[in-house]
């Protein structure tokens, strides 16, 4: 099977991550929609534990019949000593299900910065990438500049809508009293 591994704090999950799910179970035969317990680039702090986001995403999940049980909640990355690498979570995956293929499905931000993430020439050689758009990021030229570097890497641009919020506005939003309830998955 063709899986799509789509990762990240998910702190918390709102209508972006939706629209990018429902667009990858058209597209693959299942999502495995991966909570990390810290992303290695990002603060920590103001983050809700890893379990509770872990709980939180499954409950999400679950209100959204429309993804036809395509989607799964993984937990992988909670039984992995730090640092939590993609490559190393990619490969764990690989090992645990060596019959089913991978790829990672990130947005354009995340495209730009994969020169510095571990092994980042695996991932792109070996698993691949599908791209979904973000706010100030080029991916056609993000894409060009990694394939002269490697003209195997597996990089494929999703076609989707751009969806500007984000969790960190969430947070922002119910931390000042405001609802955020209209933006929440």
């Amino acid at each position: 099977m063709r899986i799509a591994v789509y990762s990240g704090s998910f702190n918390p999950l709102h209508i972006g991550h939706l629209a990018i799910l429902r667009l990858l179970v058209e597209r693959y035969d299942g999502v495995y929609l991966i909570v990390s317990p810290q992303n290695p680039f990002k603060d920590a702090s103001g983050n809700a534990t890893a379990a509770d986001r872990l709980q939180a995403a499954r409950e999400a999940v679950a209100r959204h019949p429309e993804l036809g049980g395509k989607v799964r909640v993984d937990d992988i990355e909670l039984g992995m000593e730090p640092p939590h690498y993609t490559v190393r979570t990619l490969c764990a995956l690989r090992e645990r299900e060596p019959s089913n293929g991978f790829t990672l499905a990130i947005g354009a931000d995340n495209l730009e910065s994969m020169p510095r993430w571990r092994e980042h020439e695996v991932i792109l050689r070996e698993f691949g990438v599908t791209v979904f758009p973000r706010k100030g990021y080029h991916r056609g030229r993000l894409k060009a500049r990694l394939l002269r570097e490697d003209p195997s890497y597996r990089i494929e641009l999703l076609r989707a809508p751009l969806v500007t919020i984000s969790s960190t506005e969430i947070r922002e939003a119910l931390a000042s009293g405001r609802d955020a309830s209209r933006w929440l998955m």
